[in-house]
């Protein structure tokens, strides 16, 4: 029974070795992390740049719509194109599948471009931009009329109290989910490498295909992926439980 468990320990110790030593292939996940994280943390930055624009410009048209309808006048067309614009928008990439989008901006949007990398944060980015769209508008639509009152009260416009004070206060409302937002994101990189791009999917399939061996490389990514998302989920923790003693 010994000589059993200690063969399969062996057989362990030298599968680990021929997966992740051998040719220092454990470079290769962490290359495909860093990859991983890059996509995501730029992708998400491009997404809120996005969401805000699209939640501020259909939050807008929910609220004053109807009187701008009765008002009418150029400014009104001009408004309700750029509305329905962010619909079409939202419904195409919400519509479509993530790793199809990936594939149209590589091999036909961006074919003459040789930076995969910059493709997918774009693509990624895109993608995110129409779910946070959504997060962002449900939370400017949560904050209260008064505070619009509060705005003209100051002296703003409609645009400088979206910016100064009701943008503000829908981040704020929405941070958490926001977060849960990227953490999403991370895992939803994965089909990067459908593009060449060695995240740490990719990473763990290229040494799959080294070594014909297909436990020990997918566990290894499989454990990666988890752990950073455990990390994340607790830090979302955190600052879920901070929100609340800040709201006391």
């Amino acid at each position: 029974m010994f000589d059993a468990i200690k063969r399969w320990f062996q057989g362990i110790a030298e599968d680990f070795t021929d997966n992740f030593i051998t040719g220092d292939r454990w470079k290769w996940l962490l290359e495909g992390l860093k990859n991983t994280l890059i996509i995501s943390l730029l992708a998400v930055l491009i997404g809120i740049v996005i969401g805000v624009i699209v939640a501020s410009v259909r939050s807008t048209y929910d609220k004053n719509g109807e009187a701008m309808r009765l008002r009418g006048g150029f400014g009104f067309k001009v408004f309700s194109f750029f509305n329905w614009l962010c619909n079409v928008y939202l419904t195409v990439i919400r519509g479509t599948p993530m790793v199809v989008q990936l594939l149209i901006m590589y091999f036909i949007i961006f074919a003459s471009s040789t930076n995969g990398l910059m493709v997918a944060v774009i693509s990624f980015g895109i993608n995110s931009g129409a779910y946070l769209a959504e997060i962002f508008r449900g939370g400017i639509m949560s904050v209260d009329g008064g505070q619009f009152e509060a705005g003209r009260a100051l002296g703003f416009n409609y645009v400088q109290t979206m910016i100064y004070i009701v943008i503000p206060q829908m981040f704020k409302i929405v941070l958490p989910t926001l977060c849960n937002e990227f953490i999403a994101l991370i895992k939803e990189t994965a089909v990067a490498g459908y593009v060449g791009i060695r995240d740490l999917t990719k990473a763990g399939d290229e040494i799959r295909g080294r070594t014909f061996s297909a436990f020990m490389p997918l566990i290894a990514v499989a454990l990666i992926y988890l752990g950073l998302v455990m990390l994340l989920t607790k830090l979302v923790s955190l600052l879920e439980r901070r929100l609340r003693k800040n709201e006391r």
